[in-house]
């Protein structure tokens, strides 16, 4: 008799994570390179939404937001890397997405960048998600239906 294990559910990566995996001077560099050495396996279970990997481009083609900004074309290539990784899944957007997103204002309301948290909230939501690893553990700790974890390195040598 062949005993099946229980799928992993699926973990969104949040673009900080992709970020800080591919700079080694921020301290969360460690554990964000650690979760992403991961995503060479697909048991890894994570997932980012086309959201994320547009920020992610947004941010590391951007020389005021990284200490060495990419080409357009670099930026290509490392989510084209991403993209590639057995362990990572690119989610649908939601055909209802708009209107989740919409009524999570009305329970959460928030205005300026915070909206881009709320609509990958409500992208999470839409694709039954729950989980996020994030290094901005306050953007993610008000939405109750979500658990939140902050990657931490392996501990050793």
């Amino acid at each position: 008799m062949t005993i099946s294990s229980p799928i992993k559910p699926l973990t969104m990566l949040d673009t900080n994570v992709l970020v800080d995996a591919l700079y080694e001077d921020p301290p969360e560099f460690p554990a964000a390179s650690h979760l992403l050495a991961r995503a060479e396996e697909v048991e890894a279970a994570f997932c980012v939404a086309p959201q994320v990997l547009a920020e992610f481009d947004a941010i590391i083609t951007d020389p005021r937001r990284v200490s060495v900004a990419y080409t357009a074309e670099e930026a290509r290539q490392e989510v084209e890397k991403i993209r590639n990784k057995p362990g990572i899944r690119i989610l649908p957007v939601p055909v209802d997405n708009v209107d989740r997103w919409r009524a999570l204002l009305q329970t959460y309301p928030v205005t300026h960048a915070r909206i881009f948290d709320v609509q990958l909230v409500a992208t999470m939501l839409g694709n039954e998600m729950r989980r996020i690893h994030t290094f901005n553990v306050r953007d993610f700790i008000g939405f109750p239906e979500l658990e939140v974890l902050r990657p931490i390195a392996p501990e050793g040598p």
